[in-house]
Formats: C-alpha cells, sequence, structure tokens
C-alpha cells in the first residue's frame, strides 16, 4: 500500500473515479492524500450524470443546487432528496450507493381508468407525499392504472425495478384472495413478466398466502406503502418504451380507500 499512496494525487483520484461513489468514501480513510483525491470534482463528475445539458435541466429545477460548493456536494444534494421535474410530473433522484438514475412518475403523469371522473377518483393534497397532489380512490369496480418510461432517461447498463407507491386508508374491495391484482411490466420489443400480487397487507400476512411465495407489500421510509411491479434491464443501446401496469378488471366488486402516489423505477 506504501508504493500505491505515493502515486500522484491525480492518479489516485483517476482510479477512484472508475469505482463506485461508495468505494469513493470508503477509501477516503486509507491516508489524507487519498482523502483528498476521493473529494476532488475529477472523481465525483465521473459519478454524477454525463448529459451536461440533463444536469443544468435538473440543478434549474432546484436552485440551491447551483451554489454548491464541489461535485461531491452535488452528489450528495442528489441523492439525498428527490428533485420534482417536469412540471411536477415526476421526480429526479440519483441512488446514494451506485449513482444510478432513479424517477418516480407522479399519479399525474400515469393513466388511471376514469380518474378525472370527480364520482370516481379525486384529487387531493397528502403532507407525506412529494407531488402536489395525489389520487385518491372512491370507488370504481374496474382498477387499471399505466405508466411508461423511456429507457433512454435511465442508467445505461442497469437492472431496474419498478415500483407502485400507494397506500390504503379505510380500504375495501381488496382483501378478497380469490381476486389478486395483475401486475406486469412490458418492454417494447416483447419482453414481458406478469405476476399476481395483494395490496392490502393483511391478505399477504395469511399463512396460506405465505407458502404459496406471493410477494409482500413493504413500508418505505416516507411512510408510503410499495410493491414491486417488476423488473427489466436497461441495456442503454436502445430507444425503448417500458409500460408499467396495475389492474384488477375480474372481480367486479367496489374497491375505494387506495391513494396513488406514483409509479417509482429504481435500480434492482
Amino acid at each position: 500500500m506504501t508504493q500505491f499512496e505515493e502515486l500522484p494525487e491525480g492518479c489516485i483520484a483517476t482510479i477512484l473515479s472508475r469505482t463506485t461513489p461508495i468505494d469513493a468514501c470508503r477509501l477516503s480513510v486509507v491516508s489524507n492524500t487519498f482523502r483528498s483525491a476521493s473529494d476532488s470534482d475529477a472523481v465525483w463528475n465521473q459519478f454524477l450524470p454525463s448529459d451536461s445539458q440533463f444536469m443544468d435541466s435538473i440543478i434549474s429545477n432546484s436552485p440551491p443546487l447551483a451554489n454548491v460548493p464541489s461535485k461531491k456536494a452535488l452528489y450528495l444534494a442528489l441523492s439525498d432528496r428527490p428533485i420534482i421535474v417536469d412540471n411536477g410530473l415526476k421526480s429526479f433522484q440519483l441512488d446514494r450507493k451506485s449513482g444510478k438514475i432513479c424517477y418516480m412518475l407522479a399519479a399525474r403523469s400515469l393513466s388511471i381508468a376514469w380518474v378525472d371522473d370527480g364520482r370516481y377518483w379525486e384529487w387531493i393534497s397528502m403532507p407525506n407525499s412529494r407531488f402536489r397532489k395525489v389520487a385518491k380512490l372512491h370507488i370504481v369496480c374496474w382498477l387499471d392504472i399505466r405508466g411508461m418510461i423511456n429507457m433512454r432517461d435511465l442508467s445505461p447498463n442497469t437492472q431496474y425495478a419498478a415500483y407502485l407507491v400507494f397506500n390504503l386508508i379505510n380500504a375495501s374491495g381488496f382483501h378478497n384472495p380469490n381476486s389478486p391484482v395483475e401486475i406486469s411490466v412490458d418492454v417494447e420489443g416483447g419482453c414481458r413478466s406478469t405476476k399476481n400480487v395483494y395490496l392490502d397487507p393483511t391478505v399477504e400476512d395469511r399463512s396460506h398466502n405465505r407458502e404459496v411465495g406471493l410477494q409482500q407489500t413493504s413500508v418505505r421510509n416516507d411512510g408510503w406503502l410499495e410493491i414491486e411491479i417488476g423488473e427489466f434491464f436497461n441495456p442503454g443501446l436502445e430507444d425503448e418504451e417500458v409500460q408499467m401496469n396495475v389492474k384488477e378488471t375480474n372481480d367486479y366488486s367496489s374497491k375505494m380507500g387506495l391513494f396513488v402516489e406514483g409509479i417509482e423505477v429504481r435500480p434492482k
């Protein structure tokens, strides 16, 4: 290690820039030279998205980011909290460990059957949502939610997963074990994955459902619930659309009390 430490700081920075953000932080404790190199803009610029116009557009949506003192500080800010973009229709964030791009599509940007009919859905504000409005379900018998994202907006050579971000408050119609919700991910070109899940955690907790291995709903750090819709790999070579679907159209019983914040796409 002594010979390695004798390398010029610029050489060490070049080596660290070819690792990962978490590796750069770990290696910063090796020595003062490593610490200085690991904090340099040369390293952290490699962990940020390479499209300068894209980064300028992200920073323009959060003016305080223009005044951060370093590329590392910018990286940490972008991975610390979501930035609302596209006129409130999406949020952008970097995965803290890998630097990969994450997006959440707001409920406003999703295709939700009958969402603009006040008899069935309502747009409301919720204090724990990152978006101005979320979709509140009054009553439907046909649940159909779809979201779209283009692979070019995501990090290349990355395995992604899509998650429905939602809540259930005084809900009914989601507890019937004979009527699971069908969720799927369709990649333009033919790749499709489909599975059945229960949005109501009380159904998932039943011993029979644990035995058959049905996917579990989980509680997020922000207080919302989420369930994985499916996975896909982004090779970074194609301009392809990914469609994410949540559907329950077989059981015509009334469903109510579902709150939809959006669909999040993040590295697996």
